[in-house]
Formats: structure tokens, C-alpha cells, sequence
């Protein structure tokens, strides 16, 4: 979603700036996935996903699964606004998540105890639409620490 405004950015100032996934142009709101085209990932004992973000404004980074099924999933917890990069690590057997529309890209119900052991796809979102450099979200890397299962 939002693949016609999310940017791959860099400055050349600081000169420590990484290249990052912008959201301050996307008109609506947006999500990005990543996936493994022969595996799914289980993430349902020990696993954690670790990222470098910084998020300016009112943004919060939400941590998104599709499951095998199709369902898509939201998490509670999240990572705020910075005035520097951070690494944020989260414990997905302390989340609780929430039922994900990805055409709007807007949260619904709570799901209570969702069955993670098929993650098809992990990604992203704040859960709105940019506003330049002054509200938007930014992504340097993205860790997953789970099991690989067979697709």
C-alpha cells in the first residue's frame, strides 16, 4: 500500500544518515511488507522483530503480519517519535494484536490469541498518511527472529 509515495531517502547531512523508508509523501495510509518466497516464518515461541526507526510527529510504528490464511494483523505496541535513531526490539509473546484492514490500512478488533506459526509477510505501518518531514515515520532496518517453515 502507498507504493506510489513511500521513498527510499538519504542526506548528505549528517554524514552517519542511512538510506531509510520515508513516509512524509504518502497521501493515505500506507504499509510495507517484506516476505520469504519459499518459507513462512513461525513466530510463535521466542520470537522477536528488532528495527532502527525514528518518527517525528504524532507517529507511531506498528508492527503488521499477514498470516498464511490471508488474515492480516496489527500490533498494540509501537515505536514513538525520536529526535534520533533508535533500535526498538519487541517480544512478540507480549504483544497483543488487532485485526488489520490493508486496503485502508486501518486497525479493527482485537484478536484474541492468534496463531502466528505461518507468518507469510511482516512489515510496517503508523497507521496514517505522511505530512512531510514533520510527521512521517522512518525505517533504517528491519530484523525477524523466528523459525522457518516450509511454504
Amino acid at each position: 500500500m502507498g507504493s506510489d509515495s513511500i521513498k527510499k531517502s538519504n542526506h548528505d547531512h549528517p554524514v552517519d544518515d542511512p538510506y531509510y523508508v520515508w513516509s512524509g509523501l504518502c497521501l493515505n495510509n500506507w504499509a510495507v511488507t517484506l516476505m520469504d518466497p519459499k518459507n513462512y516464518v513461525d513466530l510463535s515461541t521466542n520470537a522477536k522483530i528488532l528495527w532502527r526507526s525514528k518518527q517525528s510527529g504524532f507517529r507511531n510504528l506498528h508492527i503488521i503480519l499477514k498470516l498464511a490464511d490471508g488474515t492480516w494483523l496489527v500490533s498494540d505496541q509501537c515505536d514513538g517519535q525520536s529526535s534520533d535513531w533508535r533500535i526498538c526490539e519487541f517480544n512478540l509473546s507480549d504483544m497483543n494484536w488487532y485485526e488489520l484492514d490493508i486496503v485502508s490500512v486501518t486497525e479493527g478488533l482485537p484478536v484474541d490469541h492468534p496463531n502466528i506459526g505461518r507468518v507469510s509477510e511482516i512489515g510496517f505501518t503508523d497507521l496514517m498518511r505522511g505530512g512531510q518531514s514533520k510527521a512521517c515515520s522512518r525505517l533504517d532496518w528491519i530484523e525477524v527472529y523466528g523459525k522457518t517453515v516450509p511454504r
